[in-house]
């Protein structure tokens, strides 16, 4: 059974044709307000923290510090698109990370082969993710708790409660340490992948068949769409993302540890759901996503220079998210009550 479902509310452009610009501006504001909050936030807090916040001090730490947020979620942005839900990009992340570590300093295996085991676990933790919501037929938030509790249960057994430490290769720390042009590398991992997953899903049949089948699934398996197959996919794009990220928090912290990593996990969703509410409001998608953790980003970044205490953060994305469903609630009904 899907567990969100895909009801895209921006304007077509039958709509928009033939009114006036402040009219089209108007109907325009539901799907780009988030935007404009960002900006809004972005100069606010430029204008008040003028010595701290618009420096490249600032855009490094706050690229340095998202920068696995996001991946993670755009990793559970993915079986969005196909009504979906997968909760292990929190808990996930805490093994790979672990992982990245432990098979180079206690078991001697070389950094690429490391990285390469940990990619391929996380492909494999997809594909039992998509097996059990599809053949199973679980519901992808039982299914994705239950495996990410497990994946969990297996951190906490292999490190046995202690932290994972030891010598690393330089170029293992690279991995995530390089700055390019001035910026932390991982802000170009963010780029690239965020171009390639927008490419796929507006510009590829796969992205049509996700959205159609997040949509309406009977309607789709009635149109020919194999929609086990892209399911399944899409969960095994969302875990191979997440073992990314945890091979970029292994390159940063240079440790692993169990009680690191779960608190990506309410950020990654918030971000994720924070994009159905904007570009296309109703429908998951790339650029909302990236939107979405961008002004949680500028908005905690701020709060904390006016020197915000430790439960600003999660006090944040909690209330961002509920004032940005409940907007994006408000105006799926209004659409739905001026369309009867």
């Amino acid at each position: 059974m899907p567990s969100i479902e895909s009801n895209a509310i921006e304007p077509t452009k039958d709509e928009l044709a033939g009114l006036p610009p402040l009219v089209k501006l108007v109907r325009m504001l539901p799907s780009y307000g988030l935007v404009i909050l960002t900006v809004a936030l972005i100069v606010l807090f430029s204008i008040l923290l003028p010595t701290t916040f618009p420096t490249l001090l600032n855009l490094r730490a706050i690229l340095s510090d998202k920068a696995i947020i996001a991946l993670l979620s755009l990793a559970a942005m993915i079986p969005m698109v196909a009504g979906r839900i997968d909760l292990t990009v929190g808990y996930g992340i805490v093994l790979w990370h672990i992982l990245a570590i432990s098979l180079q300093t206690m078991y001697g295996l070389p950094w690429p082969m490391a990285v390469g085991i940990v990619l391929c676990l996380g492909v494999a933790v997809g594909v039992l993710n998509g097996l059990l919501v599809e053949v199973a037929r679980i519901d992808s938030f039982i299914a994705t708790l239950g495996t990410g509790t497990i994946l969990y249960a297996l951190a906490l057994w292999h490190t046995g409660g202690r932290q994972i430490v030891g010598v690393l290769p330089d170029a293992f720390y690279a991995v995530n340490g390089t700055f390019v042009f001035g910026l932390p590398i991982t802000a170009y991992y963010v780029l690239a992948i965020t171009l390639v997953l927008w490419v796929v899903l507006d510009y590829t049949p796969i992205g049509r068949y996700l959205y159609a089948i997040g949509a309406n699934q009977r309607a789709a398996e009635l149109n020919g769409i194999p929609t086990r197959k892209f399911v399944v996919g899409a969960f095994v794009a969302s875990g191979l993302l997440t073992a990314f990220a945890g091979v970029l928090l292994a390159s940063k912290l240079r440790i692993g540890q169990a009680s690191v990593g779960l608190e990506f996990l309410l950020p990654a969703l918030v971000g994720a759901f924070l994009g159905s509410t904007t570009i296309k409001p109703g429908r998951v998608n790339v650029w909302g996503t990236i939107i979405g953790v961008m002004i949680l980003a500028v908005g905690i970044a701020g709060i904390q220079q006016f020197g915000g205490s430790f439960w600003v953060e999660p006090l944040f994305n909690g209330a961002t998210l509920l004032i940005a469903i409940g907007i994006a609630g408000y105006a799926q009904r209004k659409k739905g009550a001026g369309s009867k």
